[in-house]
């Protein structure tokens, strides 16, 4: 995925999808490898209380910066105007309600859909049942983001957050900083919070042509749909859920950080039935030193070492031109159901019938 050192890099913006930093920060060089320079607005409010802890950050960065305090400008809101806190916790309580609900239907219909793409039938009857199985997990996922956005259409309708005066101070001041700053830096931490955040002081708006680079938490924020994912949790079921719709910076994009630690990639069902529940989306597998950097139209321009989750379940790596959101190449690359289903009907046919 490597372009050689020497190569000229396009003009205009650049969204910057990066693996976790922590370990081993790749967000200084990828700045200078794409020609990223001027004052950086952090957004660090996925760190919640530690907002202001980022000395290994900024020495990482190697640029001038402002950190936004989104998480601190919250809790000033919050003690200006009780009445919108009063408002803005209820929606947060229905969104978590509505989680449960969504986890309770979600354990039975993935592990229906897990069991049939396991199965051994006759190839009719298995494909019928496999691609109505899968479908009712994607119909499921549909039904939890269509639920969660009237919850944040009901609440913008009714408490209208924009018209509150202390929001609206802090937007100018925040508005007022980011004019000065040539890009922007979503650090990771809890993506609930951070994509929280983001939202209520309107952050996308302030982007415009600005670069961005973006990992982890903030990776997820940046896309069309963020997944929760993880395949072998301390504790809980493992089932990766649709969480709610981000910011659609990145089109076709389903960030996965930390996916060798949280992924069970060698499970080849598991993986298959994540990338058809995200489809069109690709499944980008971020880890550490993994990177991948777009143009305005959600082309890939440059990046290293990350691969993405192809509808067989395989992973492959992600190359340089490519487009990630769904076209003809896209959708000509997807193998059907029917023919994964052919494959386990012929070793049932052939174990029943030698």
């Amino acid at each position: 995925m490597n372009q050689p050192q020497g190569s000229s890099t396009p003009s205009g913006r650049r969204i910057v999808l990066l693996g976790p930093q922590r370990l081993a920060p790749k967000v200084g060089f990828v700045a200078r490898r794409l020609g990223i320079e001027g004052r950086a607005a952090l957004v660090t409010a996925g760190w919640q209380e530690r907002e202001l802890e980022t000395d290994d950050l900024v020495a990482a960065l190697g640029l001038p910066h402002i950190n936004l305090e989104l998480y601190r400008r919250w809790d000033d809101v919050a003690h200006a105007d009780p009445w919108l806190f009063a408002a803005h916790r209820a929606r947060q309580d229905q969104l978590r309600a509505l989680e449960e609900l969504y986890d309770l239907r979600l354990g039975h219909t993935l592990s229906a859909a897990r069991d049939l793409l396991a199965a051994s039938a006759p190839p009719q009857m298995l494909v019928t049942e496999q691609r109505a199985a899968t479908e009712a997990v994607r119909a499921l996922d549909r039904h939890h983001l269509q639920q969660v956005a009237e919850i944040h259409d009901r609440f913008n309708r009714d408490v209208q957050p924009e018209q509150r005066p202390a929001l609206i101070a802090h937007r100018r001041e925040i508005a007022d900083i980011v004019d000065g700053c040539s890009l922007f830096a979503f650090a990771g931490g809890h993506v609930g919070v951070l994509l929280n955040r983001l939202k209520l002081f309107d952050i996308q708006s302030m982007i415009g042509e600005r670069h961005l680079l973006a990992w982890s938490a903030g990776a997820m924020a940046c896309c069309e749909q963020i997944a929760l994912f993880h395949d072998s949790p301390p504790q809980g079921a493992g089932n990766t859920e649709i969480y709610e719709h981000g910011l659609g910076l990145v089109r076709g994009v389903v960030a996965l950080p930390h996916a060798r630690r949280r992924l069970r990639t060698g499970d080849l069902n598991r993986m298959q039935l994540m990338a058809r529940r995200l489809w069109p989306a690709r499944a980008l597998l971020l880890d550490e030193r993994s990177w991948a950097a777009f143009d305005v139209d959600s082309t890939v321009v440059d990046g290293e070492g990350v691969r993405h989750l192809a509808q067989d379940g395989t992973l492959k790596p992600l190359t340089i031109d490519s487009r990630v959101h769904a076209d003809a190449a896209l959708q000509a690359d997807i193998p059907h159901l029917s023919d994964i289903a052919l494959e386990a009907a012929e070793a049932f046919s052939s174990e029943t019938h030698p």
